[in-house]
């Protein structure tokens, strides 16, 4: 099991995509909520198990939400580097 942390423009963009889910239905944003903490365990139990981006990247999908869960490792330590918005351009975080 490692360490996963996610850096500030990662914890920006859950948090930009759990308010506009709240705004619209309460429920739904719980299972947002529960469905992105689902992937960080998973992530922290097996982080080389998901599918390379690049020669320094990995990604999770979410199961429910249109959202790709981008993530580095180094050592004993994993971070997340994005929460990207499936239709959004792929691009936007690689300066991260």
């Amino acid at each position: 099991m490692t360490r996963v942390r996610v850096c500030s423009a990662a914890a920006n963009d859950y948090t930009e995509a759990l308010c506009w889910y709240a705004e619209r239905d309460s429920d739904v944003a719980l299972q947002f909520e529960a469905e992105f903490e689902g992937v960080l365990a998973e992530i922290s139990d097996a982080p080389d198990r998901q599918p390379t981006l690049d020669e320094n990247h990995r990604y999770l999908p979410m199961r429910r939400f249109p959202f790709l869960i981008i993530y580095r490792c180094s050592g004993n330590s994993t971070t997340i580097v994005a929460v990207a918005h499936t239709s959004r351009s792929p691009d936007f975080w690689h300066s991260r």
